[in-house]
């Protein structure tokens, strides 16, 4: 029973975010000009680095008659697009720039909720090809790449050393190292492996890295449903059957990003599927982690080798029912813009857009990670 309820959790987020293949889309061109300077606000998720007010307080003091306001909404990705839809559907000017995730965008922008962004006043060319990708809809830009990333694998390297362990490659190396090192007396209370598992958007997203990382794939070419194929059961398996046999804690049939990281920061995960900004809140010596210094990251694992992660990334774009466009537009600019993107990652770990910052000297110091992560980018599925 237990592997059955697993198995229909695991469909039913898929198919939530479900397309339909005979759909025709509506392309929405830009109807007014992005004119109007003045206040206003930026509409993200919640924001657990605790980074972006100091970066509005820096705009805003350089643009006294321009001021942003940050609006932060829920931290899980489907309440933040509930009220997004909410206030479009309305109509309302209280948002201005609005931060939508990667899949998300299409929508925005097919429904009319976002306006067309001129693409060639942003450095397009040198940004991650699978970024620029997810801010267009039918060749027309609704945003701009904010940050991206795919899914890292964070373990223990201690308790990994400990029992003479390297980071697993496979599903069953992984396995194999769970069962060796939660043997040593310094792992007593530590779970195997945690991702995002519950009823929302992050369960897709490991559902689909799963799938992609056994040689599946949720979508075939032809944009139909590609799910009843071994290579998807394979995939799924490596869930339900973590789940099953315990080396997936129970407790984490709930957890979102934050719920998984606060397990990983609690010392109570060998090893835990997230992105990248982890890294930094996992490294913090404020005693709020009691893993700082403790672990590494490496590629997800897949069920023959290094696995295919999601493509994840934020797009930032301008409210069609907005005043003060203009103002908005140059805001955008300034925070996608590469001076803003290196100091985001020196903040938080927030993944870059552009190419060249994977291999800046002084951030690969920071982030020995950042080579792997592009590469990740490159190999990753949306």
């Amino acid at each position: 029973m237990k592997y059955r309820s697993c198995a229909l959790l695991v469909a039913a987020a898929l198919a939530v975010t479900g397309c339909t293949a005979d759909a025709k889309p509506v392309v929405h061109s830009t109807t007014s000009a992005l004119e109007g300077k003045g206040p206003i606000t930026f509409v993200t998720g919640k924001d657990s680095s605790g980074v972006l007010q100091g970066l509005l307080d820096k705009w805003n003091a350089e643009h006294a008659d321009e001021k942003v306001t940050l609006v932060e909404l829920p931290a899980q990705a489907d309440g933040q697009r509930q009220q997004l839809i909410q206030n479009a559907q309305t109509k309302s000017a209280s948002y201005g720039v609005v931060a939508l995730d990667v899949v998300w965008t299409a929508e925005f922008a097919a429904n009319g909720w976002v306006d067309e962004l001129p693409q060639s006043e942003f450095q397009l060319s040198q940004m991650i090809p699978s970024l620029v990708a997810g801010v267009k809809y039918f060749d027309k830009m609704y945003a701009a790449p904010w940050g991206g990333g795919t899914g890292l694998l964070y373990f223990r390297t201690d308790l990994l050393a400990k029992a003479g362990v390297q980071p697993p490659k496979t599903w069953a190396e992984l396995t194999v190292a769970c069962d060796k090192v939660l043997k040593l007396p310094e792992a007593k209370g530590v779970d195997c492996y945690g991702g995002q598992f519950n009823k929302y958007e992050g369960l897709t997203v490991n559902a689909s890295e799963a799938i992609n990382s056994a040689g599946g794939s949720v979508v075939g070419p032809d944009g139909k449903p590609n799910l009843a194929t071994s290579e998807a059961k394979r995939g799924l398996d490596f869930l339900v059957q973590g789940f099953a046999s315990g080396h997936i804690p129970k407790a984490a049939i709930t957890w979102d990003e934050e719920g998984g990281r606060r397990a990983f920061q609690e010392g109570k995960l060998l090893f835990h599927r997230n992105w990248s900004y982890v890294y930094t809140l996992a490294n913090r010596t404020d005693g709020s982690s009691k893993v700082a210094g403790k672990f590494g990251v490496a590629p997800i694992p897949g069920l023959d080798g290094p696995g295919k992660g999601t493509i994840g990334a934020n797009n930032l774009a301008i409210s069609k029912y907005t005043k003060n466009k203009a103002t908005a537009l140059a805001f955008i600019q300034w925070m996608t813009g590469q001076p803003t993107a290196k100091q985001l990652m020196v903040q938080s770990s927030q993944s870059p857009s552009y190419t060249a910052l994977y291999d800046d000297p002084e951030l690969v110091k920071q982030f020995a990670f950042l080579p792997m992560l592009k590469a990740g980018l490159v190999n990753a599925a949306p």
